[in-house]
């Protein structure tokens, strides 16, 4: 599957120590020793935490078929909302799937505890390097690696779509695929500006995933603009589908 999607690619490929770097942990000897325990002891505790939790709760997908066509005809680009990311991150584990983080502290450890599930770490963000991120998320792409947004991300406004996935899409040819996960139960932290959920131990999920959105890869600004809003549409009711659903179990 990925061989025939890296055919389509154009460019220069990264050699392959750039691409074990993104699934590699990363030099922390610029920390002060206290920094280096905290990004540790931050890491481990995510991981085991979204772990324990991740293996009790039982999923539903509806669109799985969505999933099948993107990754049959090329390398997802995977999108959600930032706060459904601890669910996310559990799902689509193991399948290499390259994320942007920060550079900065929270960046370091948020980076370590994906790679344990299997996710490779681009740096950067929209407000830090976001620029420097998409071109290696790009390079990444050409290699067979799957990438991935919190779309609204890093610090909103919660729910609304940016335009990193659609430049991605352009750049690569690859289709974005908009996908959210609700908890039938959840903690959320309320004083974040996202509501950061984090479902309850047994909870049940629904997993929806749309039908793949395709940018040309030669767009102007006006398909831009209206492939981020299609984006936001597919995400909207996907995540209305999650609610009802949620509403109907209650």
């Amino acid at each position: 599957m990925q061989a025939s999607a890296e055919q389509r690619f154009k460019g220069a490929r990264p050699n392959q120590e750039t691409v074990e770097r993104a699934y590699t942990f990363a030099d922390l000897s610029a920390y002060p020793l206290k920094k280096r325990f905290l990004i540790r002891a931050a890491d481990l505790g995510f991981f085991v935490l979204i772990k324990l939790i991740g293996l009790t709760v039982r999923f539903e997908v509806k669109g799985w078929e969505n999933w099948e066509t993107t990754s049959r005809d090329g390398l997802p680009i995977y999108t959600c909302w930032h706060n459904r990311v601890f669910l996310s991150t559990y799902f689509w584990r193991r399948r290499r799937i390259v994320v942007m983080t920060s550079q900065s502290f929270d960046g370091e450890y948020i980076a370590r505890f994906i790679q344990r599930f299997g996710y490779g770490s681009a740096r950067g963000s929209s407000t830090r390097g976001g620029v420097g991120a998409i071109i290696e998320m790009a390079r990444l792409m050409r290699a067979g690696c799957p990438t991935g947004f919190t779309i609204d991300g890093p610090k909103g406004p919660r729910y609304v779509a940016k335009m990193g996935a659609v430049l991605l899409a352009k750049k690569t040819g690859q289709p974005i695929l908009p996908f959210n996960i609700t908890a039938s139960s959840f903690w959320s932290a309320r004083k974040s500006w996202d509501q950061f959920q984090v479902p309850r131990p047994f909870a049940r999920a629904r997993v929806d995933i749309a039908k793949p959105i395709h940018v040309s890869t030669d767009a102007d600004e006006t398909e831009l603009l209206a492939k981020r809003d299609e984006l936001q549409q597919a995400l909207d009711e996907i995540s209305r589908h999650g609610e009802e659903w949620q509403s109907s179990r209650s």
